[in-house]
C-alpha cells in the first residue's frame, strides 16, 4: 500500500499529514520548524518519511489566485526539487490555494486568552500549527481525490 505524505510549506512552518491510498482519508500528522537550509528540512523529513514508512511526497503549490505562478510557487517548485533530489523519493505537487483558509473554516476560531482577552502568543503560535496541519490534510486529501478521477494527474507532476 502507497503511503503519502502531504505537505504545507511555509516560511517557518511545515505543516504534515499522512495517508494511505485508497485505505484511510488524510489525517494530520504533525508541524514541524523549518530549518535555515533546505538539507537541514530534508533531514527532519527523512526521519518523518522513514517512521511513518512514506513512499511519496505531496507539496503543496502555492499558486495566486488566478492561477498563475508567482514567486512562492517559485520557491516551492525549487525547494521541492531539492527535497527530492536530497531524500530520492517521488514527489507530486499539488494546487493548494485556499488550504489554509479552509484549515481555519474547519477549526474555528483562534482561541481567546486569559479572561477572554487576546489570545497569547504561544496560543497563536499553537493555532498556527494545527492550521498548517490541517492544510497539508487538505492538500493531500485534494491529490487523494485527484487520484482516484480517472485521467487526473498532479497539478503539476515532475
Amino acid at each position: 500500500m502507497t503511503r503519502l505524505l502531504g505537505i504545507d510549506l511555509g516560511e517557518r512552518r511545515i505543516g504534515l499529514a499522512v495517508a494511505e491510498i485508497d485505505r484511510e482519508p488524510a489525517l494530520p500528522l504533525a508541524t514541524i520548524g523549518r530549518q535555515r537550509t533546505v538539507e537541514a528540512d530534508a533531514a527532519r523529513l527523512a526521519t518523518v518519511i522513514r517512521e511513518q514508512r512514506i513512499d511519496e511526497l505531496v507539496i503543496g503549490l502555492p499558486l495566486e489566485a488566478s492561477g498563475a505562478e508567482g514567486t512562492m510557487a517559485a520557491a516551492a517548485r525549487r525547494w521541492a526539487a531539492s527535497i527530492e533530489a536530497a531524500l530520492a523519493v517521488p514527489v507530486a505537487l499539488r494546487d493548494e490555494r485556499l488550504s489554509s483558509h479552509l484549515a481555519e473554516m474547519r477549526l474555528g476560531p483562534m482561541p481567546r486568552g486569559r479572561s477572554g482577552g487576546p489570545p497569547t502568543p504561544s496560543q497563536r503560535e499553537a493555532y498556527r500549527a494545527r492550521v498548517d496541519r490541517e492544510a497539508a490534510a487538505i492538500i493531500l486529501a485534494d491529490e487523494l481525490a485527484a487520484r482516484a478521477t480517472p485521467g487526473d494527474r498532479p497539478v503539476t507532476a515532475r
